[in-house]
């Protein structure tokens, strides 16, 4: 059971409606972007797949792949001095060491000016100080865009001079794909389509020059999985799926594992897939613990790592566990350490506050990570949050076990006005205000 509840007044109620409707315009084009963009890091690893053609229905154990191919002599992507050098910098990438990370990419496009590659690499850098911040901030857009836009106008220039340069294709397709995702996110849907519509374009011609890895599985294990889920969950999106070829959730689900347990590179992104996955839409906990659990200890200074880690351990009762990470992620909050923000900072405290009310019985600390979740909710504009509401709520039952009627009252007045009437948290406040009308 999850650990928050949203309730919502009538004003909020609208701000959702429309938040799902640009949900679901964002699932469908990311369904499309998955499907057309592997990753850059999905393209290193030795073995190159004998077969171009879809995947989707064929079982893992008959994919055969060759240990090398002549079509790819002369691949940046493939050079495994290149792929040794970029495994440390797309580790320091991922566990947040930004400046570390982009020294080793600004040094491959010293030596490699006119390749796509180190310009994706600093594209995909920006990416990932989008994550923490759950894609609101818009300050890295305009570095993400023009690195973005670098990559495609080098793979452009490769692909004119051999439109066989199936490295060129993948670029094409990975740096397009991208840029479809965030313009979707930004609601920018005739850029996110165009974007789209280029990247599957590039991805078929990549396809059909035998491919670049095995790990190119990784974008069709996506699209296996997204796009029956979707058609599952959203039947008015039905027939705008009949235009994409059929997946298979089931193989989708066994395709990431797949990935993530050999990717060379992949590995860590599939596994980020996998954990929101299993949380969100599968309601499997337990796996996506574990998955968060892995990666929160290979990057201990991924903000968005660490605050799913925290939020896994505190629903499946981990308390103990779950207090030692909120801890550390308010102290990396208060020190400004990269991607640790507001978001994180509602996570650590909400559970901290919670844990302090039922567990340590100290209502005092209880009451003061109530309006520490409180205040960071408010930061990221999230006043019709789960957080933000039960935080006023938990402090009106606290005031009221503390015999203060007074200040409780205030509390279930504020969360009458905020939550909606047909919620739990909406009948409890009425029922307190009108068992207590007397009390001034």
């Amino acid at each position: 059971m999850y650990f928050y509840h949203s309730h919502y007044t009538r004003k909020a109620k609208e701000i959702l409606r429309r938040r799902i409707l640009l949900l679901h315009m964002k699932k469908l084009l990311f369904v499309f972007s998955c499907f057309v963009f592997p990753l850059l890091t999905t393209a290193q690893n030795k073995n190159i797949p004998t077969d171009t053609t879809s995947m989707r229905h064929v079982q893992m154990d008959e994919v055969e792949v060759l240990p090398s191919a002549a079509n790819i002599k002369g691949m940046l992507l493939l050079d495994r001095n290149i792929q040794y050098e970029l495994e440390g910098a797309v580790d320091n990438m991922y566990n947040f060491k930004y400046d570390i990370a982009e020294k080793q990419f600004k040094s491959l496009r010293r030596r490699y000016p006119n390749h796509p590659l180190p310009h994706f690499l600093l594209g995909l850098s920006q990416w990932w100080k989008i994550v923490p911040t759950n894609i609101q901030t818009i300050k890295y857009d305009g570095l993400f865009f023009a690195y973005m836009d670098t990559t495609i106008q080098k793979a452009e220039k490769l692909y004119n001079e051999d439109e066989k340069n199936v490295e060129a294709a993948f670029f094409l397709a990975a740096a397009y794909g991208f840029t479809a995702r965030l313009h979707s996110e930004r609601s920018n849907w005739r850029k996110a389509t165009v974007a789209s519509k280029h990247a599957l374009e590039f991805m078929e011609k990549a396809k059909a020059g035998n491919g670049l890895s095995p790990e190119f599985l990784f974008g069709e294990a996506l699209f296996n999985y997204y796009s029956i889920w979707i058609h599952e969950n959203y039947t008015f999106l039905r027939p705008v799926l009949l235009f994409f070829p059929d997946g298979d959730k089931r193989l989708g689900l066994k395709q990431l594992r797949h990935v993530a347990n050999t990717g060379f590179y992949t590995g860590t992104e599939a596994s980020f897939f996998l954990m929101k996955i299993y949380a969100n839409e599968e309601s499997n906990m337990g796996e996506s613990l574990k998955i968060a659990q892995r990666l929160a200890t290979k990057y201990p200074d991924n903000a968005y790592f660490q605050r799913f880690y925290a939020r896994a351990l505190f629903v499946q009762g981990y308390f103990t566990s779950a207090e030692h990470l909120s801890f550390e992620i308010l102290e990396k909050l208060d020190k400004g350490m990269p991607g640790y923000e507001a978001i994180s900072g509602r996570y650590a405290s909400y559970i901290l506050a919670y844990i302090n009310q039922n567990k340590h019985r100290d209502l005092a600390k209880a009451k003061a990570y109530y309006q520490k979740a409180i205040m960071y909710a408010e930061m990221t504009d999230e006043r019709d949050s789960g957080y933000f509401i039960n935080s006023y709520v938990n402090l009106a039952r606290i005031s009221d076990q503390e015999k203060d009627k007074i200040q409780a009252k205030r509390y279930y007045e504020l969360v009458l006005k905020i939550s909606d009437k047909k919620s739990s948290s909406h009948k409890e406040a009425k029922k307190y205000l009108k068992d207590n009308r007397k009390v001034k």
